[in-house]
């Protein structure tokens, strides 16, 4: 076996991911009881509207979960040979 090329350590940033078309937190609630779940919605409100209609329908289900899905995106730091490609 032979080595073919060597990749050294580098440096990565991370952070919420804003490139375009990217999407940004997608919220959803569980309830704790039963386990059924909202639809996932990048707002808030309908979600912990359903909790609230959910919680309605069954009143002895009183308790949620909120379930918050973020996307991030790595990117080369500067002094990754990859920076310079990235821009």
């Amino acid at each position: 076996m032979t080595v073919r090329s060597v990749i050294r350590l580098a440096d990565w940033t991370i952070g919420p991911d804003r490139a375009p078309g990217a999407s940004g937190p997608v919220y959803e609630v569980e309830c704790t009881t039963c386990m059924e779940r909202s639809d996932a919605d990048e707002n808030r409100r309908p979600p912990e509207d359903w909790a609230l209609r959910h919680a309605g329908r069954n009143p002895d289900h009183r308790g949620f979960r909120a379930i918050i899905t973020s996307f991030l995106r790595v990117t080369p730091a500067p002094g990754n040979p990859l920076h310079r490609a990235m821009s």
